[in-house]
């Protein structure tokens, strides 16, 4: 029996190499173990040899079998190889040059970004950051927010559980932690960090549980600015923010500051502006931000003296401006990854 079943393994070997597409294989399978195949055929002999002979029939058989199930299986897995070949084309000389020579390119939000901290480096600010991980007290607390205040409930702000957020930032208390909410958190850190005068931008990724719609969305970013000297009134505030639209909007751009409540500020104020270079809406009053004289409080809670010391501060939506400036209504743009809208921006 072994030199029957050799002779048919030998014969299949060297009949696999020339088998070229998977009809071929199933039928090269078949003429071996398939229901009249010639090594199903031999298996079938056990039944007329004498019992003493029959269990070395049988490891001679299943040894055989192995093999033929090896060579099937090798045999499958070139021509799968040179199927998914074929359909990926011809190979790829990795050292050739790209035949895109699109060169990279900013994200609208990072030049938007850049501008603004520009423009406020002329007049002295300084570029500040702090972490997205912060605690109620940074967030809420030290800004003079009320325990029963509206913006703390777990529908407008994300709060983590102790297990996930301990030891990634450092709190004062048992405060829990939290997304922030807002830049205003590096106002706190950096008055508890550095001495006055002092005046900072910051730039950031902030979290509020908005649903998304063509003018929200639950992470956008903010640019914070703070400045504390002595004797700051709201004439600078103002001078800062003429400053700001004349430089983004044109030199004929204009604010005006209507009356508004924010925690930390007193007075506070909502700003708008409006300029005759922004198209369709040339001329029409457009809101922009918060802003406001900084609350003696807030001072209070990082240990200045407000006897002392004065200050503004103004935080604004960085998707806000980038939208009025390129004529933008859906917020969404921005983050889908579309490379026709963003090489508009290039």
């Amino acid at each position: 029996m072994e030199p029957t079943l050799a002779a048919l393994l030998a014969e299949a070997r060297a009949a696999a190499p020339a088998l070229a597409t998977r009809p071929d294989f199933e039928a090269f399978k078949a003429r071996y173990v398939g229901p009249k195949g010639s090594f199903t055929g031999s298996m079938k002999i056990m039944g007329t040899l004498p019992p003493a002979e029959k269990p070395a029939a049988g490891r001679l058989i299943n040894q055989y079998k192995q093999e033929f199930e090896k060579l099937f299986a090798e045999t499958l897995a070139r021509l799968d190889a040179a199927a998914l070949t074929a359909r990926l084309g011809p190979a790829l000389d990795p050292t050739l040059p790209t035949p895109d020579a699109a060169p990279g390119l900013l994200h609208p939000l990072t030049h938007t970004r850049r501008e603004v901290c520009a423009l406020f480096r002329k007049i002295g600010f300084t570029i500040a950051e702090g972490p997205e991980l912060e605690t109620e007290w940074f967030n809420f607390d030290a800004l003079n927010t009320p325990p029963d205040h509206p913006a703390r409930n777990e529908q407008d702000t994300f709060y983590l559980p102790d297990a996930i957020a301990a030891g990634n930032v450092t709190r004062r208390g048992t405060e829990r932690y939290l997304l922030r909410s807002h830049t205003s958190t590096v106002q706190i850190r950096t008055l508890l960090k550095e001495k006055p005068p002092l005046r900072i931008l910051a730039p950031g990724r902030v979290f509020r549980r908005d649903n998304v719609d063509a003018t929200h969305s639950a992470n956008f970013h903010q640019l914070e600015g703070l400045c504390v000297d002595r004797r700051v009134t709201v004439v600078d505030l103002k001078a800062a923010l003429d400053y700001l639209v004349r430089g983004l909007f044109g030199s004929g751009a204009q604010i005006r500051l209507r009356p508004s409540f924010f925690p930390f500020t007193e007075p506070s104020f909502e700003m708008d502006f409006m300029s005759p270079d922004l198209g369709k809406l040339s001329g029409k009053w457009l809101e922009l931000g918060g802003c406001g004289v900084v609350d003696p409080e807030v001072f209070k809670a990082v240990g200045l003296n407000p006897a002392e010391w004065t200050g503004y501060a103004f935080g604004f939506g960085l998707e806000r401006i980038a939208m009025v400036r390129a004529g933008l209504d859906d917020i969404r743009h921005f983050y889908q990854n579309d490379l026709r809208f963003l090489r508009q921006f290039a």
